[in-house]
């Protein structure tokens, strides 16, 4: 039985973060590019990270619908925003650009994550994409809250996570509560300053919690009573045996 529940866990997460989907070593050998240059027009997908100049002419790959992309300055989002059919878009560590303006152009946006946006404070506009399903948010330094989170009903999957070595600090999870599209919240590396984890029990649709032990195991037992179908590590009693809690 545990072996079976660790399983569903795994297997939710690789699908919520969109692993399930998108080896490392496939793309590595079939995506991978070291100028944009080199993509074909007919290409649906490509990884490129910014090394000079080498993303230039990027945005007249207009098949792409799924890029990752590494070291993007401003020059290189705003080219990445030329690319209308993107449904899926992954801007590796670190992301220099100082402006999202750019990804507002992108219509059918439906997955975004974001690696340390070293230089972003706002992420509000983002919840302006039509499409989007699934944000993801990596090593946010310079976000404050989630108060631009309470009205995002259409997303499926929010991800506000630390890095390796980081730790990202959220204050409450309050304005997510009632959410009404929530599927999972993903929070690795996170600490939560309320330690509540009650605002989740309002979002109806919540399957998956993929979270640090950012509460009291009390506060999580408080939360499968009241969602004993969702998914969490942290409802299995081992798990903070393991963790010395």
């Amino acid at each position: 039985m545990i072996e079976a529940n660790a399983d569903l866990e795994r297997a939710m997460n690789d699908r919520f973060r969109g692993h399930d989907d998108r080896d490392f070593m496939v793309w590595a050998d079939e995506h991978a590019y070291q100028q944009a240059s080199d993509i074909s027009a007919a290409a649906t997908k490509a990884w490129i990270g910014r090394k000079k100049l080498n993303y230039r002419g990027i945005r007249d790959r207009k098949s792409l619908t799924h890029l990752i992309a590494g070291n993007v300055d401003q020059s290189f989002l705003e080219e990445i925003g030329c690319l209308t059919q993107l449904e899926r878009l992954e801007l590796e560590w670190p992301m220099v650009a100082r402006d999202l303006s750019p990804l507002l152009a992108l219509p059918k946006l439906r997955f975004l994550s974001i690696d340390s946006p070293r230089h972003i404070s706002s992420f509000a506009s983002l919840l302006e994409l039509p499409s989007l399903r699934t944000l993801i948010l990596t090593d946010a330094k310079l976000m404050e809250d989630l108060r631009w989170l309470s009205d995002a009903h259409a997303l499926e999957v929010v991800g506000i996570e630390g890095g390796t070595f980081a730790t990202q600090k959220i204050p409450s999870l309050a304005p997510l509560a009632g959410l009404s599209e929530l599927k999972a919240f993903l929070g690795v590396s996170t600490a939560l300053a309320d330690q509540d984890l009650q605002p989740l029990a309002t979002c109806l649709k919540l399957e998956f919690l993929g979270i640090a032990q950012v509460a009291s195991k009390e506060q999580f037992e408080g939360l499968k009573a009241a969602k004993p179908g969702l998914v969490c590590s942290w409802f299995r009693p081992e798990m903070w045996g393991q963790h010395g809690a």
